[in-house]
């Protein structure tokens, strides 16, 4: 399975090597800036954030081009993960009902209250009419949507899936993790090599093993048994006693805040980055801690010669 397009919408950070390279946040994310106005008012800021990643990974991916879906829209899959999402929008919703009743709840936020808000928005707004699935099962849950998206190319329910991993960063969401939060998101386009090889996709990355258990100790041998060592690691500080010495690890929510379910998306981005940049080797992908319900773990290679990007100077 390749990876054909990224798509980054971080404060300061709107490509996979401007993510790569980044040391702190800078600035917001407009998405006005990205999308235009049009069709933005009355969207909640994780659903937003979701769209501006998603134009980007579509039209790096070559699937939109001058505002047009190059492929076959009923053929596209998307699978959003977010876990704190559209949190603001309910509990605003809540609050409403409690103190004035139904009555009082604006039309305008009713369809913003639904989970799965943020990809349904994400379909419509391309045309996007294969499988559509929301996630939000924690910190492994980006990389249990890449899993997923892989799945569903894999069975020929799909020949592309957008995968989006965003978080916003609001009074709500923040009183839930207890601090800040990313406030961005970030998207890839998975397609099967076969499939990227006849539409003449440029090949970012490949998709290795991957893994799930309840520890990271233990998921990480699992993968052990797939795959050959790491380059570097991409993983929370926390897993850090499990991984293996004298390898670089790159903590992203060290540099931008809690990433919860953008986490493992955000880490495939900034892995395709230092590619970008000329990294080589596999780079080994860890969400979730012994702490969390589930560890997540994911291989990342660069790509082949044949379909690789020529190394940034």
């Amino acid at each position: 399975m390749t990876v054909t397009g990224v798509g980054v919408a971080l404060p300061g950070a709107d490509s996979a090597t401007a993510l790569a390279a980044a040391r702190r946040p800078e600035g917001t994310v407009e998405p006005a800036a990205v999308l235009g106005k049009k069709g933005l008012r009355y969207k909640d800021r994780a659903t937003q954030l979701g769209l501006c990643a998603t134009q980007r990974v579509l039209t790096d991916a070559g699937l939109l081009v001058d505002g047009e879906l190059t492929v076959d829209g009923t053929r596209t899959a998307v699978l959003v993960s977010s876990n704190l999402g559209n949190v603001d929008t309910v509990c605003r919703v809540v609050k409403t009902i409690a103190d004035e009743g139904t009555h009082g709840v604006s039309p305008m936020d009713t369809p913003n209250a639904s989970s799965n808000i943020i990809a349904s928005e994400i379909a419509i707004r391309w045309g996007l009419k294969g499988p559509n699935l929301m996630l939000c099962n924690g910190p492994a849950s980006g990389l249990d949507a890449i899993r997923w998206g892989a799945a569903l190319l894999r069975s020929g329910r799909a020949d592309h899936a957008v995968v989006v991993g965003v978080e916003p960063d609001n009074e709500i969401a923040r009183g839930l993790v207890g601090g800040p939060l990313a406030d961005g998101a970030a998207a890839l386009v998975l397609e099967r090599a076969e499939s990227a090889e006849a539409r003449g996709a440029t090949v970012r990355a490949v998709i290795g093993a991957h893994t799930r258990g309840l520890d990271v100790a233990g998921t990480i041998a699992e993968l052990a048994e797939a795959e050959r060592e790491p380059a570097a690691w991409y993983a929370p500080a926390a897993a850090a006693p499990a991984l293996s010495k004298g390898l670089p690890v790159h903590d992203l929510a060290a540099v931008w805040g809690e990433l919860s379910g953008a986490l493992g998306v955000v880490q495939c981005a900034a892995a395709i980055g230092a590619f970008d940049a000329g990294a080589d080797g596999p780079m080994w992908l860890v969400a979730g801690t012994d702490s969390d319900d589930g560890v997540a773990t994911l291989v990342l290679r660069p790509p082949t010669a044949a379909g690789a990007r020529p190394a940034a100077a």
